[in-house]
């Protein structure tokens, strides 16, 4: 590997990061993307330590924590720091081998705290076009539709879904009481779509699919048990070929929808904390991250200096 011209770099540190990225390629076998990421993550380090009028090989720990601020400071993410720091801690190891420092300043820092990824969610009119895919004229397909519908109107689990039994409906007030995480009840509406779909369900298809039996499961398999999560998501997957969906979906995207969608309306976070079953309220802040994610993509879809 032939060296690289660095900018504001001092050549013998500019030796040092080649002479390391060299021993990566020949004991590790690194890919040239790899190593070329190395070489501007440090090379971006070496830079910095310029302007403080730093050696690289004197650098101490609270000089890295004022190089990741800076960084930060920057606008690099949570991710891109980590990445920083985990080729800073190759190239100090590899310094520290090489008996050309006597101490590593990278030992003891931890990695920044990744954010939790945005969850997977769906567009109203994709979920308008799922709940409109399962066939209704047919048992089977008014189940699905029935189960989608409730999925969407209540933001249940898949778990608590699948659970339910027919006495913890009460379709007169349009509420269901749901037996959630470390059996913590709660009251959650249904709405009058998804009330007039149990009512039609209960009425027409229940007790035509197979498996029927007088136990009060709502949504039963074949054996008469309740319907397992594996065989709703695969019906989930089914009626989304249906609708033309390509994007990657599971029942619990219809969870996150049902956040997101209150949220965008003007809901309240403390209500969809309620609605959800969440026990604090930053389980439930992520979605406000997903409503933004949202809000963004809007103003720079319609705003005229979006």
């Amino acid at each position: 590997m032939s060296a690289s011209n660095h900018k504001k770099i001092h050549p013998k540190q500019a030796a040092l990061l080649e002479q390391w990225l060299d021993s990566l390629w020949l004991e590790k076998g690194l890919s040239e993307n790899s190593l070329s990421n190395y070489r501007r993550d440090i090379a971006r380090f070496m830079e910095w330590l310029t302007t403080q009028n730093v050696k690289v090989v004197a650098v101490t720990r609270s000089q890295i924590y004022d190089y990741l601020a800076a960084q930060h400071s920057r606008g690099l993410s949570a991710r891109t720091l980590s990445r920083h720091l985990s080729a800073l801690r190759g190239f100090y190891l590899w310094l520290l081998d090489k008996q050309l420092i006597t101490e590593n300043p990278v030992a003891q820092i931890e990695r920044p705290k990744l954010g939790r990824p945005l969850p997977a969610t769906m567009t109203e009119a994709e979920v308008e076009a799922l709940l409109a895919a399962p066939d209704v004229s047919e048992p089977l397909g008014l189940r699905d539709k029935t189960m989608l519908e409730v999925l969407y109107a209540t933001g249940l689990r898949v778990s608590e879904l699948v659970a339910l039994h027919i006495s913890q409906l009460d379709l007169r007030r349009g509420v269901v009481r749901v037996v959630g995480k470390g059996n913590k009840e709660r009251l959650v509406p249904l709405g009058e779509e998804a009330v007039r779909w149990l009512e039609q369900y209960l009425l027409q298809a229940r007790e035509q699919l197979p498996g029927a039996v007088p136990n009060g499961v709502l949504f039963h398999g074949p054996s008469g048990k309740p319907m397992t999560r594996q065989a709703f998501w695969y019906r989930i997957k089914r009626q989304a070929i249906n609708a033309g969906i390509s994007s990657d979906i599971s029942p619990h995207t219809l969870r996150h929808a049902f956040a997101t969608h209150l949220l965008n309306h003007g809901a309240d976070l403390r209500v969809v904390q309620l609605l959800l079953g969440h026990s604090s309220v930053s389980t439930t802040q992520i979605y406000t991250h997903v409503a933004t994610e949202r809000l963004k993509h809007l103003h720079s879809q319609y705003h005229p200096r979006g």
